[in-house]
């Protein structure tokens, strides 16, 4: 009666009720079933991965007191996805997605799992943290492009832009909330937690995918020739100016903007002469105001043409300004805005470039976008490591700000003259 009552008071409607459709209507992708169990098993597994990715960068720096060798940890993780991007594709579109999405989070897990066991043992070395960082990097090259793609799969092109907003809100709670967790867990109980929670939480994704009966499967007929099929596709986005202009924007951005974990373990240490929670707090700071951002874009429904622009010149702002930097406080202000801005600019990118795609070469598009995001990350962490190493924390900040900026003008200027 009690509860009835309580009903009427609220207009005849359950509160659950409506909070659902009022998600719903702001987040449209939340109506597909397997996209939201998709959704809540990734939510789970990411969780991990950012535990597990702040407490890889602590252990190695702490181990080498490098910020070069840092760098160099950079290029062993993300030189597969230079290197095997394009293949990626290939499979991608050629094989069911779920499949390889399975195939994907085991492997993960083992990896997290050899991690801690060597840190267990006592006897990790900095050499065994750049082969599990290079096998890593291997798996992330098919993990990536297969899981982006399969977001059209489950809840079809009118609703990609909200599931891709949905799973970057997913992503920056992750790197908000784990980069914290895992700076209290390095301190109270130590690193060989932080890998096994992670190994632990990909069941949560395994089984969120193994629920997911019936969903709308693209896969192209395979041509048994793979550099055809990737020379194809590399045709493809050159004739597609918006596609081919968005990919060179994130080769800017990504090679240039996206250095920040090997600079802030140097800045905590050496500028700010701050241990683990600091530099959880700051990585945390930055996931806030990228949470912030992905809210934003997933529930805006008017998008603006220049947005990618906007978003990556503010960007290369905030590092440049932070290279000016030496207070804690003002660099937490820095870096979410920072956190903001980079994922305006990633999610516009990610959605301009897979709505745009036809569903033949959708996979290998993103397999494209996935190597220009991530596959450039070595050369940039080689550039921000070295300028670490010889300049300080601070001038590496500022060059990548001011290199992405020179950068990002004259591309802004050449597409306004053609």
């Amino acid at each position: 009666m009690n509860g009835l009552r309580g009903a009427e008071l609220l207009g005849g409607k359950l509160p659950i009720k409506k909070l659902s459709n009022k998600l719903i209507e702001n987040f449209p992708a939340l109506k597909y079933k397997y996209f939201r169990y998709f959704l809540a098993g990734q939510c789970v597994s990411l969780m991990g991965t950012w535990i597990q990715r702040t407490a890889q960068q602590w252990v190695f720096y702490s181990i080498t007191k490098s910020a070069f060798l840092l760098g160099i940890l950079g290029v062993f993780q993300f030189t597969p996805m230079l290197l095997f991007s394009l293949f990626a594709g290939v499979f991608v579109d050629r094989f069911p997605k779920k499949k390889l999405l399975l195939i994907t989070q085991f492997l993960q897990m083992l990896q997290a799992f050899v991690f801690a066991i060597l840190i267990l043992s006592g006897h990790i070395k900095y050499w065994h943290v750049l082969i599990l960082a290079g096998i890593y990097g291997i798996v992330q090259t098919f993990d990536m492009p297969t899981r982006q793609s399969f977001f059209i799969e489950l809840v079809g092109k009118e609703d990609l832009i909200s599931a891709i907003g949905m799973n970057s809100t997913i992503v920056n709670i992750a790197r908000i909330l784990g980069p914290a967790i895992s700076g209290i867990i390095l301190l109270k109980l130590g690193p060989v937690f932080c890998f096994a929670i992670n190994g632990f939480s990909f069941i949560a994704v395994m089984i969120g995918l193994m629920s997911i009966k019936s969903y709308q499967v693209n896969i192209r007929k395979q041509n048994c020739n793979i550099i055809k099929d990737i020379i194809d596709g590399l045709k493809y986005i050159k004739s597609q100016k918006v596609i081919l202009t968005s990919v060179i924007l994130m080769l800017i951005v990504g090679t240039f903007a996206f250095n920040n974990e090997v600079i802030i373990p140097v800045y905590v240490k050496e500028v700010l002469h701050k241990s683990a929670g600091v530099y959880s707090t700051l990585l945390t700071a930055s996931g806030i105001g990228a949470l912030i951002g992905s809210v934003k874009f997933a529930s805006n429904k008017k998008r603006r043409s220049n947005v990618i622009f906007t978003s990556a010149l503010i960007l290369s702002m905030c590092l440049i300004i932070q290279g000016f930097i030496h207070t804690y406080y003002i660099s937490i202000l820095i870096l979410t805005a920072y956190g903001f801005f980079n994922i305006i600019f990633m999610a516009s990118v990610n959605s301009t470039i897979q709505i745009n795609s036809s569903d033949e070469y959708r996979g290998r598009a993103v397999s494209v976008y996935s190597l220009v995001l991530v596959g450039t990350t070595p050369i940039g962490n080689l550039f921000a490591g070295t300028v670490g190493q010889y300049l300080g924390a601070n001038m590496s900040f500022l060059s990548c700000g001011i290199i992405t900026l020179v950068l990002m003008s004259i591309m802004f200027f050449y597409l306004k003259r053609v």
